[in-house]
């Protein structure tokens, strides 16, 4: 991986919640291949721990942990892990998040609504729940946890992730929209809550981006783009999908004490210029 800055992590210590998908994956590799000590932890135990081989085999430090972010015991059992393991944390990067198809709508509109199709009034309450659940308690019960480290030692850095969603909603998805909106606004109130302490709280909010999650909803299987991909590209001013790889210049800067030393409470669009587009 082609690392976006010259920065040197060398010495911290950076949690990682999410990090067995795509985007928290690569944000791990950065921080090892710029000298950190990672800690990656996911639900699916495999995945980060093939990780952290990967890693090591390459001569960086990464340890695997397997963690549920809605537990706070078991949080604060990795915690202590990590502790023993790799030492107290510097950076917290909140990547665990996600949606949900029982809250999503099948139309943008109701009027376009047909028979058998789910609809605004046949969202499940519980899959709703979840979503909220997942990103923002997800965000908040590993910073509960995770963040101690760092008001014992008066510095420290929280990053979470947002989205484009929490500016303009998209169709279709408003408890994942919605639960986006929670998390910028959580990060500004982190930013106020721990300024004191000598610790910055900001967010990034990722354009729409190419996952194994939504491959089959942007691409028709021959390859071609698919309405509601056209309908994105369209609306963007650079006129293609961010790259994971993309967001690292910002998670990097960020999370810098050197180089944001006065940023706190921002969240960063990295969209290709989607929020800067009108429409006209």
């Amino acid at each position: 991986m082609n690392l976006p800055l010259n920065v040197d992590f060398t010495g911290k210590v950076v949690v990682v919640t999410g990090a067995g998908g795509v985007l928290c994956g690569d944000m791990a590799r950065a921080y090892a291949q710029a000298g950190a000590k990672v800690a990656a932890l996911d639900l699916n135990e495999e995945a980060v721990k093939k990780l952290a081989d990967d890693l090591k085999a390459q001569g960086y430090t990464c340890e695997g942990y397997k963690a549920n972010v809605l537990d706070a015991e078991a949080l604060e059992a990795v915690h202590q892990q990590v502790l023993a393991n790799l030492g107290p944390c510097d950076i917290l990067v909140n990547g665990a998040g996600g949606n949900n198809p029982r809250a999503t709508t099948d139309n943008e509109y109701q009027h376009e609504a047909r028979e058998g199709q789910k609809t605004f009034f046949d969202l499940d309450a519980s899959g709703v729940d979840f979503v909220f659940k997942l990103n923002f308690q997800g965000t908040l019960l590993p910073t509960q946890v995770f963040v101690k480290d760092m008001v014992a030692r008066k510095h420290g850095c929280i990053l979470n992730i947002s989205s484009m969603n929490a500016y303009i909603p998209l169709t279709k998805i408003p408890a994942y929209s919605g639960a986006k909106a929670a998390i910028s606004n959580f990060t500004q109130w982190l930013a106020t809550h721990f300024a004191g302490s000598g610790i910055r709280a900001n967010a990034i909010a990722p354009g729409f981006l190419v996952s194994n999650q939504n491959r089959a909803l942007l691409f028709n299987p021959d390859g071609t783009p698919t309405a509601r991909s056209a309908k994105i590209l369209n609306g963007t001013p650079m006129g293609r999908f961010v790259d994971s790889e993309e967001l690292l210049g910002g998670v990097f800067f960020l999370t810098d004490d050197r180089a944001a030393s006065a940023i706190t409470g921002v969240v960063l669009p990295i969209d290709c210029g989607f929020a800067a587009y009108s429409g006209v």
